[in-house]
């Protein structure tokens, strides 16, 4: 079986789209099958991952990239062409639809496409510009889906988006992101970061995100809240922007300079030794948790309890499974209030950290996202098949 991945984002490019499509790439070699990315012009040495092939493209999916793609994704009922839509990721300013309708005249019988993200969203309340962004996303994102033979979705508001009659075909799978963030298994490495910031022997709490703004005002009033709460509590900021953040919460609150810690970007190895590391997690989203969270999926991938929100985006596994405990994303005074009793009892956590587990492994791990892949290729090659 034979891969043809197109995508935006690509290693060493870091980011969600990027880390999830190399994970992808290197789950469908092991499973046996080969695979060829074309992805946008790197200048960066890299190393090559065994078994997969990267095209860098000549420009930003524009006409030289296309003629180069039409040169290269050789064709036959084996292969499948898989494109990973995000529509900012593919330049022209979010708005490539030349691309997406040459993907859909040309390669209907063969296409896959991973919707990570649909189209930029339409309201009375924006300007011109902003409403055409999202008429013209909604366009690309309906060209691909029309002519796909399988779907696959970050989250099942995307299907709404999508529109019912695509649904009704039956080619849309909800298959949630996996966690981009390997698990170490390394109990001195953790030991020694607990020992570094609760030597107490306190709960260490942690938060693991890119802190955007709309994220971060909203951290801004909670961790102080927190903190001042549970006077002996170490609070640890994980990920790109950690340290702005601490620096800007630090500047509005001097008192927490003692009980704050941030480590920008870690390598993936150190990373996961500080999410195993921290006994509770806050994962504040302001449009409530979803599966399409990376972060939180980095999270549960360590079996760690977690505090979150929920909102219009929050689908109904997240209260079946009880495996995160969560409050109103516009009550911050609740979800405060939950960190502190989860902070200070011990059994509970335990229990949000076994249902952590038990959820991943059933909904999230890479192999769910790896079958369903290789189910559609078997899918399209009988239909193919059958056609001839």
């Amino acid at each position: 079986m034979r891969w043809h991945v197109i995508t935006g984002e690509y290693p060493p490019q870091r980011g969600g789209v990027s880390d999830y499509t190399h994970e992808v790439a290197n789950g469908l070699v092991a499973a046996g099958d080969q695979v060829e990315v074309w992805a946008p012009p790197c200048y960066e040495e890299i190393n090559a991952d065994q078994g997969i092939r990267v095209h860098r493209l000549p420009d930003h999916f524009g006409g030289r990239s296309i003629a180069a793609m039409q040169r290269g994704l050789r064709l036959s009922p084996e292969t499948r062409v898989l494109v990973q839509f995000v529509p900012h990721a593919y330049g022209w300013k979010a708005m490539n639809l030349p691309l997406c309708v040459w993907l859909a005249a040309r390669y209907r019988k063969y296409l896959s496409v991973t919707f990570h993200e649909v189209s930029y969203p339409i309201g009375k309340g924006q300007s011109l510009r902003h409403n055409l962004l999202g008429v013209i996303t909604r366009m690309m994102a309906l060209t691909l889906a029309r002519s796909a033979g399988d779907i696959i979705v970050a989250t099942p508001a995307w299907e709404q988006l999508l529109g019912r009659s695509i649904a009704r075909e039956g080619k849309i799978q909800w298959i949630p992101v996996p966690s981009n963030i390997p698990v170490v298994t390394d109990l001195a490495g953790v030991n020694a970061i607990r020992s570094r910031f609760a030597p107490s022997g306190r709960p260490l709490l942690g938060h693991f995100g890119t802190y955007g703004a709309l994220v971060a005002d909203s951290l801004m009033q909670i961790f102080p809240m927190v903190l001042s709460e549970s006077r002996e509590l170490p609070l640890l900021l994980l990920g790109r922007g950690s340290e702005a953040f601490r620096e800007r919460l630090v500047r509005e609150h001097p008192w927490t300079a003692s009980r704050t810690y941030a480590f920008g970007g870690l390598s993936p190895g150190d990373l996961s030794r500080h999410i195993a590391a921290c006994d509770l997690f806050v994962q504040y989203y302001p449009d409530g948790v979803s599966c399409k969270r990376g972060s939180l999926m980095a999270v549960l991938a360590h079996g760690r309890s977690v505090v979150t929100t929920f909102g219009p985006m929050t689908e109904s596994i997240w209260r079946e499974s009880k495996a995160v405990a969560m409050a109103p994303a516009d009550e911050p005074a609740k979800l405060v209030r939950l960190v502190v009793e989860l902070a200070d009892d011990e059994v509970q956590r335990r229990q949000f950290e076994s249902a952590a587990n038990v959820l991943y492994d059933e909904r999230f791990d890479i192999r769910h996202t790896i079958s369903a892949l290789r189910r559609s290729l078997t899918r399209g090659k009988d239909s193919l098949s059958n056609a001839g």
